[in-house]
């Protein structure tokens, strides 16, 4: 029997065939009607061709992650049966009726057979508007009023009218099978994680992006680059990394805020530019979104792997700021306090995601999000050619001047205070010294902000971080446990997390190695138990329960 209250929907099919836009407008539908939605994608390197499915779940309370069984399977091509029927039990099967092979698979299923090829031939419209025709038939089979998804089709697809014919005619094809009920909940916009961290950009005052496309970080610069107009972000693609990152360290000295985001592979190009603002003390807000690697790895898959890469990198010793947010909203809000953070201090601020977080689509409900002071800035008071660039003060701040206000010496090179380059012993170790003050006062900063999340009450707990966060806390729920949840990684909330784990402690992380299990180590924090997973995969529900059964 299907719970009315949620509902799971899988689309599959080969690169090409609309995959993701369908389960994105399924999502935005059932949005509509009060539910909360995630859709999670799974797609191979590939243009054409390959096994792509995308699965939209919707409920009636926020949710982060998939189930293993849907209710209602769209499969454009017989492999989608193949792989997935297993998890069609008792469920509602939609193929391409014009398919001999699937025709045949579909035997086995309550199902409805669509001639995909022969509406979109009425309408003379293109192979992929298949992907509309099967937005219609869902939406007919889960009870949807025929409004909405006009609605949503108008707002969201080019060519609308076109779209919206084809649509309505696959609607008429299918009886109503398993009927929801409109939710008297607050309709809530959907984002992509990675449109979350724009915003939250934009919302701290974001002016130039650069970036060179990377899977999954590609989607931030597409977001900003098309809608440039409206947001008044340059938004700049350099040839290489090691240029994106160079530029948005000039871009920062002239005054912009400026943020950069790349994975893995494009980062360790950039590093050699991370020790090169951590010298010269040039703010920068950098995005990393972890896939599988070591490499080129599976570019298109996720993983939680360059934790200690992003809070190790680069040459000699300097502060930094990292955060790991695990969803839409916390995506917005610690991009937010990032580039607060990176302004502030005048240091290199991270926000460490990954494909699962970035290229998922969220319901999204944000509040407030909140500063974390003003900047200490040159008052212009003095003798402008003496202008001390890197003054030593007590918090290791400095006044922050730019270009145009006065004689700005930014240097790699060890300097002394007016940015004059400098071998001198006493000077180098003042200026290192300076440097690493930072911190104390990023920690005092750190104290005010819900560094780290607790959900339940249990004395036993479940550690984890980023987009992992979302099944641990519906996995904990089910088994009576609680969820620790580290966000800021560096500094690392010492006292805070050893406050919350005095219990059983098992950490659960997507990667091979327990980079999470190991930076608790570092800070004195043993866990009792590790389970991981880093085949390119998210953990989902019910993989995670039996796992964690086990332990417990």
């Amino acid at each position: 029997m299907i719970d009315m209250k949620e509902i799971s929907i899988l689309v599959g099919g080969r690169a090409g065939d609309g995959i993701r836009a369908a389960t994105t407008l399924v999502g935005r539908i059932l949005s509509r009607y009060g539910f909360r939605i995630f859709v999670y994608d799974d797609y191979p390197s590939l243009i054409r061709g390959g096994h792509n499915f995308s699965i939209v779940r919707a409920s009636e309370r926020k949710i982060l992650a998939n189930t293993r069984n849907v209710d209602v399977m769209v499969a454009f091509d017989e492999k989608t049966v193949e792989r997935h029927g297993s998890e069609l039990e008792g469920g509602f099967l939609i193929y391409d009726g014009g398919n001999d092979k699937l025709v045949e698979k579909a035997s086995n299923f309550k199902s409805a057979g669509i001639d995909f090829k022969a509406i979109l031939e009425e309408f003379k419209a293109k192979s992929v508007m298949k992907n509309t025709a099967a937005v219609g038939v869902v939406a007919k089979a889960i009870g949807i009023d025929f409004s909405t998804v006009e609605e949503v089709l108008r707002k969201f697809v080019k060519q609308p009218e076109l779209n919206i014919e084809i649509a309505k005619k696959a609607y008429g094809l299918v009886e109503v099978e398993m009927p929801l009920e409109r939710l008297d909940s607050e309709i809530l916009p959907t984002v992509s994680g990675n449109e979350a961290i724009a915003l939250g950009a934009l919302t701290a005052g974001l002016e130039v992006y650069y970036a060179y496309p990377m899977t999954p970080s590609t989607s931030i610069l597409h977001f900003l680059a098309a809608n440039r107009e409206k947001f008044g972000v340059t938004t700049i693609q350099p040839e290489n990394e090691i240029a994106v990152m160079l530029m948005a360290l000039g871009s920062a000295y002239s005054g912009k805020r400026t943020m950069v985001a790349s994975s893995g592979g494009g980062f360790a190009l950039m590093v050699e530019g991370l020790s090169l603002a951590g010298q010269a003390e040039i703010p920068v807000v950098i995005v990393v979104a972890q896939r599988a690697g070591p490499s080129t790895g599976v570019p298109t898959y996720t993983m939680q792997a360059d934790m200690h890469f992003v809070l190790n990198a680069g040459h000699g010793e300097f502060p930094r700021f990292v955060v790991a947010p695990g969803d839409a909203e916390e995506a917005f809000y610690y991009t937010a306090i990032a580039m607060d953070m990176a302004w502030k201090f005048q240091i290199s601020a991270f926000v460490l995601t990954d494909k699962h977080l970035s290229e998922s689509l969220f319901s999204f409900e944000v509040g407030k999000v909140g500063g974390v002071g003003m900047l200490k800035l040159w008052n212009g008071e003095g003798d402008h050619k003496r202008y001390k660039r890197y003054e030593l003060t007590e918090d290791g701040v400095s006044p922050l001047a730019f270009p145009g206000q006065t004689i700005v010496k930014s240097n790699s090179y060890a300097h002394d205070e007016y940015g004059i380059t400098t071998e001198d012993a006493e000077k180098i170790a003042l200026m290192q010294e300076k440097r690493l003050r930072k911190r104390r006062k990023l920690e005092e900063e750190v104290e005010r902000l819900p560094a780290v999340k607790v959900y339940g009450s249990s004395e036993d707990a479940i550690v984890t971080w980023g987009s992992t966060k979302g099944v641990c806390i519906e996995v904990a729920e089910i088994l009576g446990l609680k969820v620790v949840q580290l966000i800021v990684l560096e500094p690392f909330p010492v006292s805070r997390v050893k406050k919350e784990l005095e219990g059983k402690k098992v950490v659960v992380e997507v990667n091979a190695t327990g980079q999470l299990a190991r930076l608790l180590k570092i800070n004195g924090i043993q866990a009792n138990d590790v389970i991981l997973k880093y085949d390119g995969r998210p953990f989902f529900l019910e993989e995670l329960v039996e796992r964690l059964k086990e332990v417990f």
